[in-house]
Parts: structure tokens; C-alpha cells; sequence
């Protein structure tokens, strides 16, 4: 298949590729492929979902670089000296970050609660009111999007600075990722219209009323940013001959700690990144819709997708092996 075969095929897409918006791809620091569907541009920026997960981790990895964290092993409530603990609560002060970071941490739900985290004021004590229980610390991995709320009041609290303006300073400037700003509307009809609406979205990150960003979803991104970001995960965590990172976080955060089941086509998880083979260097950031960050470690090889809100899209990986590998190597 040759790129323009490709750019029709998904043009004409009725199946799962319907939804895709750009795809963006560097290889041996060159840009191999650029391409865009639905009247998006290289610089129009989509709500990625749960790459937004990935991201944090990233975040999270830069505020220990730089001291504000101490290490995983911290706990949680340790960031919050100002939260009142319920009466008879006691799992919550043994939840450390590394728990957030795996999906291991335990909530008090069966499903996760969003009308009542989405309607309050403060989504992060909302999350927090939530973290703990009976059945104390399992090791379970418990998929948990509001949650992960919890990791940008970690941020917060650690750093002294707003989620936002951390990410922008020390991760986004280095990768000359546009600077974002909050989304500013939190109530229910702005939500469904952040998630539903297939128009490109500006440079931002939806916000609770307080102006914390969502850590699990929310953030606005291009492919082409996707990919830089990828190509943070390939050099080990350097961008341009700069390091933003450590090479240590990039190889604690990738690698693979829990083996998920058939749910998740039986990937492994690090911190918050997937690890989508079992034998082959390769990891993920993924998100709903198959908004993915693809990172083939083998190849030198980082692949950004975009794509609108789409139920049940779960063959991305598979279709950038499939689809976009061949036409770039």
C-alpha cells in the first residue's frame, strides 16, 4: 500500500478508521509521515483521552527529577495535609503514588462515580473522598480515569504550581509543544460537548472548577505533539540534545510491571504506559477512540493518531503495525 492508497483508504473508512484525524511519524529524528483526515491540520490539536494518563506519568517523573517528589513510594496523603479523612477510613494513608501510577490503588466503587466527581467544585478531594476502603491493599489493578485526578493535586501541592503551568514550563516548552491553557467550562452540557463535538479543539486541558486539570483525560494534543513526545521515550529522555527528563524515569515508567488480562488484550502496564508485546521493545500511551502515542524502541520509530471520540476502537497498535510500519520502513 502506498501513502496515498493509505490516505483514501482511511478517507473512505466506514469500520474503525472512520474516526482517525492525523497521523503523524519520525523515525531516526526525520518526519516520515504527516497526514490528516476530516478537515483537521498537522497543528489542530484533539481531546487524546487517556493519553492524557501518560502524560502525567511523564510529569510526575520531572517533579521527582527536580526534588518536589521524593519517589513512588510516597504516600499519597502525604500531599494533602489539609484533607480530612473520613472517621474509620485507615487503607488510605498506606495508598502510595506508585499505586496511582499502576492502577493498584483501592476505591471505594464499584464503578466509578462521574456525576459525582463531574458536578463538584474540587475534583481532586472528590477523587480522594473516594481512594481507600475495607478491603485495604490488594495489588489489584482496578482501571480508575477519575482517580487518577488524585496525581494532579499531587503536582500541585508538591510544586507550589498549577498542574498546567508545570507541564507547560518543564515538559511542553522543551518539546516546542505549543504552551496550553485550562478549558475554563466544567458544567455537564460543556463536557459532552468537549468529548462529542469531531471539531479540532485548541491548544487546552479541561479543568474542574478550580482550575486543576483532568489527569485522566481532557488533554488537547496534535499528532505531530504526540510524536515528539514519543521521541522523548526513544532518546531515553532527551528532545533536541536537551535532557528533560531522566533516563532512569523512562525505563522505571515503561517497563512492564502488571500483565493485563484479555480486557486489554492481554498487554502489560508500567506507569501508566502499556506495554503492547510481550518480546518486543515496543510501548504506548493509549486512549479512547485509538488516540495512540506508538514508541517502536527496535526501530527508532515514534508514531502519533489522533482521532474523535469513537466507542470500542481497540486494533490502533494493531493497525499502525499493519498499516503505517511498512510504508515508513
Amino acid at each position: 500500500m502506498t501513502k496515498s492508497e493509505l490516505h483514501q483508504m482511511i478517507a473512505d473508512s466506514s469500520g474503525n478508521e472512520i474516526n482517525i484525524c492525523q497521523i503523524y511519524a519520525i523515525k531516526n529524528g526525520s518526519v516520515v509521515f504527516n497526514d490528516c483526515w476530516r478537515g483537521y491540520k498537522t497543528t489542530d490539536a484533539v481531546n487524546v483521552m487517556s493519553v492524557t494518563k501518560s502524560v502525567m506519568a511523564l510529569v510526575v517523573g520531572i517533579a521527582i527529577d527536580k526534588g518536589y517528589i521524593k519517589n513512588v513510594n510516597q504516600n499519597v496523603i502525604d500531599f494533602f495535609p489539609d484533607y480530612q479523612v473520613k472517621r474509620g477510613e485507615k487503607t488510605i494513608y498506606k495508598v502510595t503514588l506508585r499505586h496511582l501510577l499502576t492502577m493498584t490503588a483501592p476505591y471505594k466503587y464499584r464503578s466509578e462515580p462521574w456525576t459525582k466527581v463531574c458536578t463538584s467544585e474540587d475534583w481532586t478531594k472528590a477523587a480522594l473522598d473516594m481512594l481507600g476502603g475495607r478491603n485495604g491493599i490488594t495489588g489489584e489493578f482496578k482501571y480508575a480515569t477519575l482517580g487518577i485526578q488524585i496525581i494532579s493535586g499531587v503536582i500541585q501541592n508538591a510544586s507550589g504550581m498549577k498542574c498546567i503551568d508545570f507541564a507547560n514550563q518543564y515538559l511542553f516548552a522543551p518539546l516546542s509543544i505549543p504552551a496550553h491553557t485550562i478549558h475554563g467550562a466544567s458544567d455537564k452540557d460543556d463536557q459532552f460537548d468537549f468529548l462529542m463535538n469531531k471539531a479540532p479543539k485548541k491548544n487546552e486541558w479541561y479543568s474542574d472548577p478550580k482550575d486543576t486539570v483532568t489527569a485522566g483525560w481532557g488533554l488537547c494534543l496534535s499528532a505531530k505533539d504526540m510524536a515528539k513526545i514519543g521521541v522523548l521515550i526513544l532518546n531515553s529522555g532527551e528532545y533536541d540534545n536537551k535532557r528533560i527528563i531522566s533516563t532512569n524515569w523512562i525505563e522505571e515508567m515503561t517497563a512492564p510491571r502488571i500483565a493485563l488480562g484479555e480486557r486489554f488484550g492481554n498487554m502489560h502496564y508500567g506507569y501508566l504506559w502499556y506495554r503492547p508485546h510481550k518480546d518486543k521493545q515496543i510501548v504506548a500511551a493509549i486512549g479512547d477512540g485509538g488516540n495512540v502515542i506508538y514508541v517502536n524502541i527496535e526501530q527508532n520509530i515514534s508514531v502519533g493518531v489522533t482521532a474523535t471520540f469513537k466507542p470500542r476502537v481497540f486494533d490502533r497498535i494493531e493497525f499502525i503495525e499493519k498499516n503505517i510500519l511498512p510504508l515508513i520502513t
